[in-house]
């Protein structure tokens, strides 16, 4: 019997380690609010956590909560630039846990405080799609 010539270009192995890692990747972003460890990350990826940061694709220099830390940021902005939630409600929505650490992570990648970034960032009223 001859083989197809089609064939995938990863096999099904493959195929599902990426499934897997989108769909954690998806679920860390829709529980943003949450806390996070990496040994939980890896639990819910089902892999050990030696084997979760190696196996993120894109991200094989940085550690798996430092990516889940950017996106908090990158949340953070968002909610700053169109909300006017407080700003340690922002800090809670987006799972910095508290203003303070927000501010840290905002300083280390932004070089500016989520007070200063909403005032130069700040939406006109009425532009807001996300005001919930």
């Amino acid at each position: 019997m001859r083989r197809s010539a089609t064939r995938c270009s990863r096999p099904p192995r493959a195929d599902h380690a990426a499934d897997t890692l989108t769909a954690l990747r998806d679920y860390a972003l829709a529980h943003l609010e949450e806390p996070h460890t990496v040994a939980s990350l890896a639990a819910r990826a089902g892999m050990s956590p030696p084997h979760l940061r190696p196996s993120l694709p894109g991200h094989h220099r940085n550690h798996p909560l430092h990516w889940l830390i950017t996106q908090r940021v990158a949340a953070a902005q968002k909610l700053l630039e169109l909300t006017d939630h407080p700003i340690p409600e922002v800090a809670r929505r987006t799972g910095f846990g508290s203003e303070v650490t927000m501010r840290q992570d905002f300083a280390a990648h932004l070089a500016t405080s989520p007070r200063d970034y909403r005032a130069a960032f700040r939406q006109p009223a009425g532009s807001n799609p996300i005001a919930s």
